[in-house]
C-alpha cells in the first residue's frame, strides 16, 4: 500500500504542469517552460507555506507584468463553485498558490484583488489573503466584509468571520484586533443565527480568540445573545466557550449549562 503525500507534497512539479496548462488555455504566451522548470529547481527542499510562495512568485514572474492583467487570466481558470462544506484543502488546494498571488502582489489594487478574493473563496478560501487588506485599509475592508457576513454563499459568510478573527491558525495575528476587535462585531452579530456548520464553527472559533485576549468584550458579546432560543446560536456559544470550561472557568460553565 502506498503512503499517502504529505499536503506539501501536492505542490510539486506535477501540479506547475496542471496549472501551467490551464493557464495556457486562457493566456496561450504564459511562460510555461521556464515556470515548470522554477518549481521544479527549486521545490524539493520547501516546507508547505515556502512552496506555496515559490508557485506565487513564478506565477507573477510568468504572466503579464501588470497584475490586473495577470489576474483576470488567474480568475478565469477557477472553474465551478464549490457547493459543498468541505473540499477547499483536497479538491481546490491547486488554487492556493493563486490566493497567495493575491496576497502578495495585489495591494497596490485593492478593488481588484478583494474581488478576487470574493470569487477564490467560492471554491478554496481567501481567509489568508484578506488579512493584509484588513491591515492597510481596516476601516474599509471591515465594511466590505460587514456585507459579506449577509452574502447568499456560505462560503463568503464564513470568510467575513475567519478572515478577520485575531488569532487565525497557519496566518500572522491582526494585532489591531488582538488590541480591539470591536470592528468585527457587527460581522458576528449579523452571523450569530447562521444555520451552516462551516459558518457557525467560525463564528464560534472568533470568539474563542476574543476571550484570548478581550475576554470582558467576548463575553459581554456572548451574555447578549445567551437569552436566545435559536439553536443555532446557542450551538456557537457553547463550541464558543469549551476552551473556557476545560479551564474550569466557572462563569463560562455556567453560561453552557444555561443553554
Amino acid at each position: 500500500m502506498s503512503q499517502r503525500k504529505k499536503f506539501k507534497e501536492y505542490f510539486d512539479h506535477d501540479l506547475a504542469v496542471c496549472l501551467a496548462e490551464k493557464i495556457e488555455e486562457v493566456y496561450p504566451e504564459f511562460k510555461r517552460h521556464f515556470f515548470i522548470s522554477a518549481i521544479h529547481s527549486n521545490v524539493e527542499p520547501l516546507e508547505l507555506k515556502a512552496r506555496v510562495e515559490l508557485f506565487a512568485d513564478y506565477l507573477q514572474h510568468s504572466l503579464p507584468a501588470h497584475y490586473p492583467d495577470a489576474l483576470d487570466f488567474l480568475l478565469q481558470i477557477l472553474g465551478p463553485e464549490n457547493q459543498k462544506e468541505t473540499g477547499m484543502f483536497d479538491k481546490w488546494y491547486w488554487l492556493m498558490p493563486v490566493a497567495f498571488f493575491v496576497e502578495k502582489y495585489g495591494k497596490d489594487h485593492q478593488q481588484e484583488s478583494i474581488a478576487a478574493i470574493y470569487e477564490i473563496t467560492k471554491r478554496f478560501t481567501g481567509e489568508y489573503a484578506i488579512r493584509p487588506y484588513i491591515e492597510k485599509d481596516p476601516e474599509n475592508v471591515m465594511m466590505i466584509m460587514e456585507k459579506w457576513s449577509k452574502d447568499p454563499n456560505f462560503h463568503i459568510r464564513r470568510l467575513a468571520s475567519e478572515g478577520c478573527r485575531p488569532r487565525l491558525p497557519w496566518a500572522k495575528k491582526l494585532d489591531l484586533f488582538v488590541k480591539d476587535p470591536t470592528l468585527a462585531l457587527p460581522i458576528l452579530e449579523n452571523l450569530k443565527e447562521d444555520q451552516v456548520l462551516f459558518v457557525k464553527r467560525s463564528v464560534a472559533n472568533h470568539l474563542n480568540d476574543i476571550l484570548k485576549d478581550n475576554y470582558d468584550i467576548g463575553m459581554a458579546l456572548i451574555k447578549d445573545w445567551s437569552d436566545t432560543e435559536n439553536i443555532h446560536t446557542k450551538w456557537i456559544i457553547k463550541h464558543a466557550l469549551r476552551n473556557q470550561k476545560k479551564r474550569g472557568n466557572q462563569e463560562a460553565i455556567d453560561m453552557i449549562n444555561k443553554m
